[in-house]
């Protein structure tokens, strides 16, 4: 009996330690964006734009919220508090307005001031806000898009690379003081954490593949012509009867 009751133990632990060795680790779940009657107004091109651009501005708005955990005295330039000081950076970007401690300045230039050694204003701020400035400038000004728009494929590209070299200087340039611009990838005897390049990488690819989807468009669409010509006159079933 006694034997017994150590084997139905043994097993018991088996098919837990199973059952925690194959259960994989929750990952989240693809989410794509809501239906709209807006999409019958939109090609599939347009749809891939439209989804690519969200994602890149949530991608920007994530790592403003991240640098500026890391940087509080630069929210305190702007606002009463980090979601104050977010809050207003997303709603100059969505109405496409100048952001104030940039000069008036928009786009590279923008960019190009926000990355100064010697700019005093919230350099987080004027950081993301720039770079989403710029990305949207390169699409056209535009964050939706729509069967009578066009993007200009090399314009994207260019943008991919301004961002890499966004990342390149606030990893290297230094403040007067020998600083870094702003605190954000870490490597240390405690550990490493490069999330701020990973989500960086994240916005670069996305406009890498649009581009590089864009170039391939027109080709793509007269291929399409000739399939379907070709099947309209071959590929069709034969009557039997």
């Amino acid at each position: 009996m006694e034997r017994s009751r150590h084997i139905c133990a043994f097993f018991c632990v088996c098919a837990v330690l199973t059952g925690c060795s194959t259960t994989p680790a929750p990952r989240g779940e693809v989410k794509g964006m809501s239906a709209s009657g807006k999409e019958m107004a939109q090609s599939d091109t347009n749809r891939i734009a439209t989804i690519a651009m969200r994602d890149n501005l949530e991608s920007l708005y994530l790592l403003m919220d991240k640098l500026y955990r890391r940087n509080p005295a630069e929210w305190r330039k702007t606002g009463t508090s980090r979601e104050e000081s977010i809050k207003r950076v997303r709603a100059a970007v969505a109405q496409r307005q100048a952001w104030p401690g940039l000069q008036g300045q928009r786009d590279i230039k923008a960019l190009s001031l926000a990355l100064s050694p010697e700019f005093s204003g919230d350099r987080v701020a004027a950081l993301i806000y720039s770079s989403a400035d710029m990305i949207v400038a390169a699409h056209d000004g535009k964050t939706e898009f729509f069967l009578i728009d066009g993007l200009d494929a090399q314009h994207i590209y260019n943008a991919a690379r301004n961002i890499e070299i966004a990342v390149w200087l606030l990893g290297s340039r230094r403040d007067s003081n020998g600083k870094v611009l702003l605190l954000a990838d870490d490597i240390s005897e405690n550990g490493r954490n490069l999330s701020f390049e990973r989500e960086f990488g994240k916005v670069v690819g996305r406009l890498d593949l649009m581009a590089e989807f864009l170039t391939e468009k027109y080709r793509r669409a007269g291929i399409t012509y000739v399939q379907n010509l070709i099947g309209g006159s071959f590929l069709q079933f034969l009557p039997v009867r």
